[in-house]
């Protein structure tokens, strides 16, 4: 039995093959491309993490955190948009990686 969240249709349909059994417990900061944050007055902001910026994943983080715990009482929903091509070309070079050193 799993305890984790079937990834999104969209993003299934990149890669069907592989997504399609995945469930998500957890995802990186780096494969992740906006934040769309839901407030219960209707307003959203998306947040868009260029990873191009030099900030590290800890500062990206902490300010998540900090903007949750700020707001936690008006947030209705949030919502990450992944970016599927990073995943995939990681996976698959990683999986090359590791088919090489098992020859």
């Amino acid at each position: 039995m799993s305890n984790g969240k079937k990834l999104s249709k969209d993003v299934i349909a990149h890669w069907p093959e592989i997504f399609k059994d995945i469930d998500v417990h957890a995802v990186p900061i780096q494969y992740i491309d906006t934040i769309n944050v839901t407030f219960t007055d209707g307003n959203t902001w998306v947040i868009e993490l260029d990873n191009k910026k030099g900030i590290t994943e800890e500062e990206v983080e902490m300010s998540l955190e900090e903007l949750f715990d700020e707001y936690e009482d008006t947030i209705a929903n949030v919502d990450f948009t992944l970016n599927t091509e990073k995943v995939k070309r990681d996976i698959q070079a990683r999986t090359k990686r590791f088919l090489k050193k098992r020859k």
